[in-house]
């Protein structure tokens, strides 16, 4: 499947990025920032990684500043480049709706240039996009004055025109942010094509008087600019800090592969939790399917106890079922079930000790050994010790979750988790934060293990 090989951005390069920023539209979580002197209004540059979680329609937005701004409008990216009465935007005719993988977007504006069609460009991946549903891009009359750069609220993650009506709050990652001022830079200078085709990151520096770069590696103070003014946090704090990163991608749950239409569940918090959305049993399932290694996440019960359930699925589409009843299942329940499917469902009710909402459970996938398991730890010691089903030997296993109304559990995949922790462990080569070390052997979801061992 596309999203799997896309997921890959193995990076291996000399340039790591080591942290980002999770924004959550729910939250109303933002960046602001309002230059002391007006720049470049003419000339300026926008690179930035992003990864999203959510896809629902309208708007998303990346960055503006007044009525100059580049979002997710739904799959689309639109660019608009208006000020004052005048209307001037590019909206994207493919479709970006790949949760897995991370998006380098730069948008590269100089009205100076005698060619209009010249003075807007947008390049993804390092690809100049050309083909448009809607542009009006092209009438920008030259040397025209944006409001980037300008003395008014510069936002990222917000439309900083409109309070609430119009917000378009962003929903997921963004890494590596720079706005250079009075120069159109070239996505090249931003990042390069590794052997095998993939586009990776290598570092900028030179941002102009009014210009910006956001890295976001101060927890402490996550709006922290290393040029100009300082970005003031809005509903955003160190534990908004993430690891997951265009050099190293974690696994999240995946809103395109939820349960049948019926159990529509709302996924948020960076992808890591699953709610209760249109129907009793929503379930998700995640961005990465393993065939081999020894990987290894947590959860903690959300909510009330009971009718939850956590633990792996094959990689099949979703039928007219619930989520837990397709082919093939293996998963805990809060109150002590353990299921599994192989053309009928089964239950052991012993097998499990009843949970309270501060237990930590962590999740020991082994799919190197000859007798591939899966164990369950609660609190660090292990309490279930299963061999996978036999329809489920040498598949592609992806982590599953399934709620039932407001039952559910909170996913620690490594990258980014809303749960709180104190002990901050990590695999043995160094990956993840969890907050119990996974057994030996074993190892967070992400690209750079995965590239080693998946």
């Amino acid at each position: 499947m596309a999203f799997l090989t896309q997921a890959a951005n193995r990076q291996s390069g000399e340039y790591n990025i080591d942290n980002s920023l999770k924004f959550e539209a729910d939250n109303s979580e933002y960046l602001s920032k309002t230059p002391q002197n007006a720049g470049n209004r003419k000339t300026w540059t926008i690179s930035v990684w992003v990864k999203r979680t959510e896809l629902s329609s309208g708007g998303h937005m990346i960055f503006s500043a007044g009525d100059t701004y580049v979002q997710f409008d739904g799959n689309a990216i639109w660019c608009n480049f208006r000020a004052a009465s005048e209307n001037f935007f590019l909206a994207t005719n493919r479709r970006f709706r790949d949760t897995a993988a991370w998006y380098h977007i730069v948008v590269q504006c100089d009205t100076t240039q005698g060619t209009a069609s010249n003075r807007a460009k947008l390049y993804v991946n390092g690809v100049q996009e050309t083909s448009f549903q809607n542009s009006t891009y092209d009438n920008m009359s030259q040397n025209y004055d944006t409001s980037m750069n300008n003395t008014i609220e510069h936002e990222m993650g917000k439309y900083s025109k409109e309070e609430t009506t119009y917000a378009n709050f962003f929903n997921g990652y963004m890494a590596d942010f720079h706005l250079v001022d009075g120069t159109a830079v070239s996505p090249t200078s931003f990042g390069k094509f590794d052997d095998s085709g993939i586009w990776k990151p290598t570092g900028y520096s030179g941002h102009g008087t009014q210009g910006s770069k956001l890295n976001f590696e101060n927890a402490a103070n996550l709006g922290f600019s290393y040029n100009a003014t300082s970005y003031i946090a809005t509903n955003i704090t160190a534990a908004d800090q993430s690891t997951d990163t265009p050099t190293n991608n974690f696994c999240t749950l995946n809103p395109l592969w939820q349960g049948n239409v019926s159990y529509v569940g709302i996924i948020r918090n960076g992808a890591t939790t699953l709610r209760y959305g249109s129907g009793t049993k929503a379930s998700a399932k995640s961005t990465f399917g393993v065939t081999n290694g020894k990987w290894y996440w947590e959860a903690m019960p959300n909510g009330t106890i009971g009718s939850q359930y956590l633990g792996i699925q094959t990689d099949v589409n979703f039928g007219s079922g619930t989520g837990l009843s397709q082919d093939y299942t293996m998963a805990i329940g809060a109150h002590g079930a353990y299921y599994s499917y192989s053309g009928s469902l089964s239950e052991t009710s012993s097998a499990f000790t009843a949970l309270t909402t501060s237990n930590v459970i962590g999740v020991a996938l082994d799919l190197d050994s000859s007798t591939q398991t899966i164990k369950y730890y609660k609190d660090g010691s292990v309490i279930l010790s299963l061999n996978l089903i036999s329809n489920m030997q040498d598949e592609t296993i992806f982590p599953f979750i399934q709620n039932y109304e407001n039952r559910s559990f909170n996913l620690n995949f490594g990258g980014y988790t809303i749960n709180t922790i104190s002990s901050a462990q990590s695999d043995e080569n160094g990956y993840g934060t969890f907050e119990h070390a996974p057994p030996s052997g074993h190892y967070a979801l992400c690209t750079k293990n995965l590239a080693e061992f998946g």
